[in-house]
């Protein structure tokens, strides 16, 4: 089991967008002092839900930051970028980080951001499979080629190779973003692990895993790398010595945050889209995840992990919105819950 922090550079009521973004670039370096096996680092455009419009970016300052952590994003969003520009930052990082980037990638909502990147609608509903395919191609082929709806070029060479870098895999892992039954089907086709929301509590997230691998196995994957496929789960972890404690906290600073990060998202079509409570996702979210004592919290994670197949968390650690008490959070989370995971 692998316990990693989910980075989302929120900015919270009253913060300004640099504080948010400083909070964010300390959890990172914290997670790694803490022991913790990786940094997972979001993305969104034009909304205070978190200020990170590039999470390659963003990954690149923490790799040059940090000696051992894995970074990772989750998720670089493929509607709004050509695939091939960003295969080409992913082998980039791969190969200067010694292998230690994770590309995550999904793609996105509905929103303003597809008029302003000028990629359209198309490519959020049905553009995905294609990007996904062409960036995968990139980061595995020492040449490539493109005759699709979307994307028609000739044959160019891949430079630089992931391949070339010093390590054992050929090339960055690619994880999908996983919020429906055919999303999930086109992760299990090309035998990509899933990233699984914080929305979803184990039992969907184990029939999503138990649907990856049935769909898995009737493409003609071996039983090894189905079996073998380090899902991660995305969650929120907020930790004190009475869980009533770490409750209060999340239940003082998140409503608000949400209220206005995710109320700020625009369609870019003028259709009508929901928004749940803030304050009930709040108490949802501290229902699903490890929130309380430090062992409640191991207990937690590893009752996900037996429940669901998963074996990589990421752990929303800013849930306060105060930087000295995301650090100490990082830090508890390391140094009093995972050596109960063993």
């Amino acid at each position: 089991m692998r316990v990693g922090c989910f980075v989302l550079a929120a900015q919270f009521p009253g913060q300004g967008q640099g504080e948010a973004l400083h909070r964010a670039v300390r959890s990172a370096e914290v997670a790694e002092e803490a022991g913790l096996d990786a940094v997972w680092l979001a993305e969104h455009h034009f909304v205070p839900y978190g200020t990170c419009p590039s999470a390659v970016t963003l990954a690149a300052l923490l790799l040059g930051r940090t000696r051992r952590i894995t970074v990772g994003t989750a998720v670089s969003v493929l509607s709004t970028t050509h695939p091939v520009s960003l295969g080409e930052q992913a082998a980039l990082l791969h190969l200067t980080s010694g292998g230690r980037f994770s590309l995550g990638v999904g793609r996105g909502g509905p929103w303003v951001d597809l008029e302003v990147f000028g990629t359209g609608l198309e490519a959020y509903e049905s553009g995905f499979p294609e990007s996904l395919d062409l960036l995968v191609r990139w980061l595995r082929e020492p040449a490539v080629a493109a005759s699709g709806e979307r994307f028609t070029f000739r044959e160019v060479p891949v430079v630089p190779r992931p391949s070339e870098a010093l390590t054992d895999t050929a090339g960055p892992e690619v994880i999908v973003a996983c919020t429906s039954p055919a999303s999930v089907r086109l992760a299990a086709e090309r035998g990509l692990p899933m990233l699984l929301g914080m929305h979803s509590g184990d039992e969907e997230k184990a029939e999503m895993v138990a649907l990856w691998r049935r769909h898995a196995r009737v493409c003609g994957h071996p039983p090894e790398r189905i079996l073998g496929a380090a899902h991660v789960s995305a969650g929120v972890c907020q930790i004190a010595d009475r869980r009533q404690d770490a409750v209060e906290t999340l239940t003082k600073a998140m409503p608000s945050w949400l209220k206005q990060g995710l109320g700020a998202h625009v369609t870019v079509d003028g259709r009508e889209r929901g928004m749940r409570d803030p304050l009930a996702y709040t108490e949802l979210l501290c229902g699903l995840h490890p929130v309380g004592p430090p062992r409640l919290c191991a207990d937690r994670l590893a009752a996900t992990s037996e429940r669901t197949g998963v074996s990589r968390f990421a752990l929303l650690v800013e849930g306060s919105g105060d930087l000295a008490a995301t650090e100490e959070n990082v830090r508890r989370l390391g140094a009093e819950v995972v050596p109960h995971l063993g």
